[in-house]
């Protein structure tokens, strides 16, 4: 029989530096009920955090209750451990990092149809559990989080608790939920802070290294998660950095791929690259809206490529455009499946709203003669009418 006193050795250390008392949105939309269950996401947005946290409320005794980590231990066979966890009378294992591990795919399968216990498990965004081999999706319940809202961001700056409003409170009230808001914080000055530092919760642990961190995490992205789950030669790597450096200081809306091929010594091998940008986009590197036209092939012109988020850019770039900076927000705090490309205006949401992002004189002028149009200004406190305040997006959850 293994002998886990190591393992609850290094749970403990884990718990004593990572545990947080912050629970993050998605917290509470988790349903522990489930028996296999799967938090993916970017890296640094908080999964380790929120699987220590359920490790510590979860309904069993401590004996009865293990994390592990492929950062912090290494094992020849999941399903083995998790067998012997289970015969010693187990009943919950967590499993962070799981995508480090040679078929967890299977793996896991063979834990969930054999063994009476429950598994979370955390994984880089990467991962295509729809398409894995162990059709792992039909199992497994999973949840895609993203990083810090700007809801959250004042949260943990100010140390309270606010509320989240959904889309259709935002277009019809925005103008008493601004009001209310916006007498609890300097709005400008804070937007502007989240802007360059509140996409991460890290940035609360040390404000002046958040940047370099920021580049290490992207790195590690690069260099060990995406090569972990797709198959690129190391030698190509440096053209994924290169790609995000001519991404961060591109317009979002003059995409010239030939362009990007010749910077990035690719000729005409147009089908590497769309390889290399979905590759990005799964590691939520890039936040990419594709025409509805194109349906599950990658092999498409993007209709607009951005970076994920806009801390990326004060990271990436040495000037930003302020109109990318004003998109990647917005595009930022909405799941992606509900935006699509118009022919006026930015932004279509839910295939409803139209959107006109910019700034606090941008006109009605583009989108005047359109149903459910609005337009969405930076550098205002309160909106009037059809113009709501940027900001206010970023109470979508």
């Amino acid at each position: 029989m293994r002998d886990f006193r190591k393992f609850r050795v290094i749970q403990n250390e884990f718990i004593k530096k990572n545990n947080k008392p912050y629970k993050r949105y998605f917290f509470n939309k988790v349903d522990f009920n489930n028996n296999l269950i799967g938090i993916i996401g970017a890296r640094g947005v908080g999964k380790s955090t929120f699987l220590i946290q359920y490790l510590l409320q979860a309904p069993y005794e401590l004996s009865q209750k293990l994390y592990i980590s492929a950062d912090l231990i290494d094992i020849d066979s999941l399903y083995d451990f998790a067998y012997d966890f289970y015969k010693e009378g187990g009943k919950l294992l967590i499993i962070d990092e799981i995508h480090k591990y040679t078929n967890f795919e299977k793996e896991l399968k063979n834990i969930y149809d054999s063994l009476d216990i429950k598994i979370i498990f955390s994984g880089s965004s990467a991962i295509n559990l729809d398409n894995s081999k162990a059709d792992l999706s039909r199992r497994a319940v999973i949840y895609d989080v993203k990083g810090l809202s700007f809801r959250e961001f004042l949260e943990l700056k100010y140390d309270m608790k606010l509320d989240s409003y959904t889309l259709e409170e935002i277009v019809t009230n925005h103008i008493n939920i601004a009001m209310e808001l916006d007498l609890k914080f300097d709005i400008y000055k804070d937007t502007k802070e989240y802007f360059e530092f509140g996409y991460y919760p890290f940035y609360f642990e040390n404000e002046h290294s958040y940047h370099i961190k920021l580049n290490e995490t992207i790195n590690t992205i690069i260099e060990v998660d995406i090569p972990s789950v797709f198959p690129i030669e190391y030698t190509n790597i440096i053209n994924l950095k290169k790609l995000v450096k001519l991404v961060c200081s591109s317009k979002p809306f003059s995409i010239n791929i030939k362009d990007m091929l010749e910077k990035l010594n690719m000729k005409n091998d147009y089908n590497r690259l769309y390889k290399y940008l979905y590759y990005l986009k799964k590691a939520k590197v890039f936040n990419i809206l594709y025409p509805k036209s194109r349906g599950d092939n990658i092999f498409s012109k993007p209709s607009k490529l951005y970076l994920s988020n806009t801390n990326l850019h004060y990271s990436y770039c040495n000037n930003s455009e302020v109109g990318t900076i004003r998109e990647v927000f917005f595009m930022s705090m909405f799941d992606e499946d509900r935006l699509s490309i118009p022919n006026k205006g930015d932004f279509v949401v839910d295939d409803r709203y139209t959107f006109e992002v910019g700034g606090k004189n941008k006109s009605f002028k583009q989108i005047k003669d359109l149903p459910d149009s609005f337009v969405v200004s930076d550098d205002i406190e309160i909106g009037s009418g059809n113009k709501i305040p940027l900001w206010l997006f970023g109470f979508l959850y």
